[in-house]
């Protein structure tokens, strides 16, 4: 396809390309007459421009006949000077997208005029019958992504904490990602087939995005995750985390922090990326890793993992580490590239894997799991 630009197209590239500069300019948004006054276009001419960028996600319009402001996708040109950091946010999204297991079509979807919800990013399931969605694709306000977005939100939503709904053949949940930690500015949205749906799926499924919305609030600068929620959040007595709960900790891709001792005696603390099989963390050692020369020394460790947020989940465990995989074993490769996946959201194993030493296996004598503060 040829799309080589004619010189009669010029003009209008140049004043499409001086109407976004307009608004990033000025986030609080811009007035019509504003824009006829430093746009040499008329009227008719600048509104069907307008009506365009709106349909692709550039532009937006909270009110009729109100200013016209950045949409979600040019926002995203701005980075993290934007509202809604939408950039930052894409990134996120695609590495937590990219490290889940769900097996499931993840989507990031906005909150545009009219009270739709606009697609941000996808990363397609990769079943062979998936739900997908086109690119720039909004859905109505009744669909799952644009029910989060309603204001006041539906009490059962409120309480349950997500928005669960069919379109068509496909069954969707949205679940909200609030940069405050309660007002919700993005969603993220599992879409499937409703044929696979089942009470066993959702048992694994929906606390796992809920705790991958609250990641990405959190990456945003929320303190908590409560959605809809203003009033103060309670932190909770301390309380034990059971196996499962534990186990579902040692899956999110938060890194573990390795305390070994120094051959002077002094503590030593580093953080390291680590895979937990249900018996033993297994650690990776980068090269010029001094904590690794220390180990042979004195293996003895402790680890702690934590999330930075409410309800305060931690695990705690101790143990001996003992030698594992040398640089050239392939068993290293393959426990790199799931690490890699898990942590950068891709398999980056083949460019990450001069720079790993070896890996260390600990089986903990003691480990415990623990929610809240006493």
């Amino acid at each position: 396809m040829d799309f080589m630009l004619k010189e009669t197209d010029s003009p209008s590239v140049e004043r499409a390309l001086s109407l976004l500069e307009i608004l990033l300019e000025q986030p609080q948004g811009v007035e019509i007459s504003e824009m006829l006054a430093r746009l040499d276009v008329a009227r008719s001419s600048l509104f069907l421009l307008l009506n365009t960028l709106k349909t692709l996600g550039y532009v937006e319009q909270t009110e009729k006949r109100g200013r016209y402001r950045a949409g979600p996708r040019l926002a995203a040109w701005r980075g993290g000077a934007s509202p809604l950091p939408a950039a930052d946010l894409l990134s996120a999204f695609f590495q937590e997208a990219g490290a889940n297991d769900l097996g499931e079509t993840l989507a990031l979807f906005v909150p545009v005029s009219g009270g739709e919800a606009l697609l941000l990013g996808q990363v397609e399931g990769p079943r062979e019958v998936r739900s997908a969605f086109e690119t720039g694709q909004r859905l109505p306000a009744s669909s799952a992504a644009g029910q989060v977005f309603q204001s006041p939100v539906s009490a059962e939503i409120q309480k349950q904490g997500y928005c669960l709904s069919r379109r068509g053949d496909a069954l969707d949940a949205a679940f909200p990602i609030c940069r405050d930690g309660v007002t919700p500015n993005a969603a993220l949205l599992m879409s499937l087939p409703a044929f696979r749906w089942s009470e066993s799926a959702a048992q694994t499924m929906l606390p796992a995005l809920r705790e991958m919305s609250a990641r990405l609030s959190y990456r945003l600068g929320a303190l908590s995750y409560s959605p809809w929620r203003a009033e103060a959040v309670e932190v909770g007595e301390t309380l034990p985390l059971d196996e499962t709960q534990i186990s579902s900790l040692l899956k999110a891709p938060w890194a573990a922090r390795l305390a070994c001792v120094r051959p002077d005696g002094a503590p030593h603390v580093v953080p390291v990326w680590h895979e937990w099989d249900g018996e033993a963390f297994h650690v990776l050692a980068w090269k010029g890793s001094r904590w690794s020369e220390y180990l042979s020394a004195n293996p003895q460790v402790s680890l702690t993992v934590d999330e930075p947020f409410l309800p305060l989940r931690r695990i705690s465990a101790k143990g001996i580490a003992y030698p594992e995989f040398e640089a050239a074993d392939p068993r290293l490769n393959r426990l790199l590239t799931r690490l890699s996946r898990r942590y950068l959201g891709q398999n980056l194993a083949a460019s990450l894997a001069p720079q790993v030493e070896r890996s260390f296996v600990i089986a903990p004598s003691a480990l415990r799991g623990w929610r809240g503060i006493a």
